[in-house]
């Protein structure tokens, strides 16, 4: 699916529909990974924040390119947790399975969203849902999602 985003707003719908999508599914036997590409500035970010407020997380949600990884509680779905990954600083996934990437996804109440996953794909599970964000202009985004 390719969808022209024309702002932020349209950038968080596709990110409403895609968490009311994952919701609505029934719960896997691993987390729900969902991989965003793209390049600085694309909206990863916005597109994050907005699923998170799908999913009911009230906390600010920023990247964490320092922190790598946050945790946020789910209350409001079947899913436990939310976990926020920024890969742009890791050299490879091998820092990745330092910090645990492995538990995290055998956990199917999970969903983890990874930012820059490009930098860790070779860890990623086969089902991995990738958003390939690319600028057309200055205010245009071009979303690629894969099918679930």
């Amino acid at each position: 699916m390719v969808i022209d985003s024309s702002g932020t707003l349209d950038t968080s719908r596709t990110a409403h529909d895609l968490a009311k999508t994952i919701i609505e599914k029934p719960l896997k036997n691993r987390a729900v990974v969902v991989a965003l590409e793209g390049e600085l500035g694309a909206g990863k970010t916005t597109f994050v924040q907005a699923f998170a407020k799908t999913l009911g997380v009230q906390e600010t949600i920023t990247s964490p390119t320092f922190v790598i990884l946050k945790h946020y509680t789910l209350h409001a779905t079947r899913y436990a947790n939310l976990v926020h990954i920024d890969a742009y600083r890791l050299k490879d996934h091998i820092e990745l399975e330092k910090l645990g990437i492995k538990n995290l996804v055998a956990n199917p109440c999970n969903i983890i969203l990874i930012e820059w996953a490009d930098r860790v794909r070779e860890i990623l599970p086969e089902d991995t849902i990738y958003i390939q964000m690319d600028h057309i202009d200055e205010k245009t985004r071009k979303i690629s999602i894969n099918q679930l």
